[in-house]
């Protein structure tokens, strides 16, 4: 009955975790068109610290929206561990990008393509070989998880590196440093995911009948979180007033699910018990989500897609078969001997003038 039980609560948290994707993927497209709008009409941009976007409600859509995937976001997480949640955000990388190049008309090359697959494969191999966290069923549990050493540093550390962010890093280099709006929002969402497990498990004694409403806990808890995110929600906004949607997206994903599996690896013991094969797959995985990353980030502003693959093929193949079919004429013909050195000599002489070769002069 158990086992059955535990395969019911996963299958609940992975339709939940996928939904939350879907709909937090959507927000980004929602509030970018809202401040896209907002900038035509002259108002202040969020980049500069204005809050025009208040009034405008394709933002308060984008909100909704991205309320609903939290929503799901947050029961996932009490039906499933962080482990196998936070991957799954990968999704979201997918839509956004997607969804980015239809209505934002922000270019989804094949590289573009190629780095969605690669997040969605990778996410899938960190599913698969997830470290399992220790059960926590009680928030008194929770409550001796929490005052850990280990993870009461980890927690001082993330207050202190967002602090210096937020009143030193960002005034000065937030317009041109696309990572340090978006370190805010995922070192303090690792935060955020631990309250929200907190809270699940609180609201799961709730329905159980226990007294978790006069719990201190679950009270620290709740508040913690609504600090947490509205501090997430204005730095993300930050973010994608003033960088390309389809590259803060995944950046964000990145370093945000680094640090909760950082955070849920500190704080629920998860990778002592784990076999070397689960290791190696987590990390491998989470190797190709960068990689997947970085072909999105890099390649953006490349029009290459698979239509031109041929013929980018038959330019370097011509290219190849021309230059030596030259110096095999040059070569053959005694009469034109003299000339074809000298246009060799012309050419190299060229070439290397332009890729700054001092053996030009």
């Amino acid at each position: 009955m158990s086992q059955t039980r535990g395969r019911y609560d996963f299958i609940i948290g992975l339709v939940l975790a996928m939904s939350s994707s879907v709909f937090i993927g959507g927000s980004f497209i929602l509030k970018k068109k809202g401040l896209l709008r907002l900038a035509r009409k002259g108002s202040m941009r969020a980049g500069q610290g204005g809050h025009a976007y208040l009034k405008e409600w394709l933002w308060w859509a984008g909100l909704l929206s991205m309320g609903a995937g939290e929503v799901a976001n947050f029961a996932a997480y009490a039906f499933a561990p962080a482990t196998l949640v936070t991957p799954l955000g990968a999704l979201s990388v997918l839509v956004s990008a997607i969804l980015s190049s239809f209505f934002l008309n922000e270019k989804l090359n094949l590289h573009g393509k190629i780095g969605c697959l690669l997040s969605i494969l990778g996410s899938t191999v960190m599913v698969i070989h997830a470290p399992q966290e220790e059960e926590v069923e009680t928030l008194n549990e929770m409550s001796h998880k929490l005052g850990d050493p280990g993870f009461v540093v980890f927690a001082t550390l993330v207050v202190i590196v967002s602090l210096i962010l937020i009143f030193v890093v960002g005034p000065r280099h937030g317009q041109t440093n696309i990572l340090v709006y978006i370190t805010i929002c995922s070192v303090i969402g690792a935060l955020s995911v631990s309250c929200v497990k907190g809270l699940g498990i609180a609201i799961k004694e709730l329905f159980a009948g226990k007294p978790v409403l006069k719990h201190p806990l679950s009270w620290i808890l709740l508040l913690s979180l609504i600090v947490c995110v509205s501090t997430q929600i204005n730095y993300l906004n930050r973010a994608l007033d003033i960088f390309n949607t389809s590259i803060v997206t995944p950046i964000y994903y990145v370093i945000f699910t680094t640090s909760v599996l950082t955070c849920s690896a500190i704080l629920f013991k998860e990778w002592q018990h784990m076999a070397a094969d689960d290791i190696i797959g987590t990390f491998s995985g989470f190797l190709t989500i960068i990689v997947g990353i970085f072909l999105l980030h890099a390649f953006k502003d490349v029009n290459f897609t698979l239509a031109n693959l041929p013929v980018s093929l038959r330019k370097d193949e011509r290219a190849a078969n021309g230059a030596l079919l030259s110096s095999y004429d040059c070569f053959n013909h005694d009469e034109e001997g003299s000339a074809c050195v000298g246009e060799m000599q012309s050419t190299e002489s060229l070439s290397a003038r332009r890729n700054g070769s001092l053996s030009a002069f």
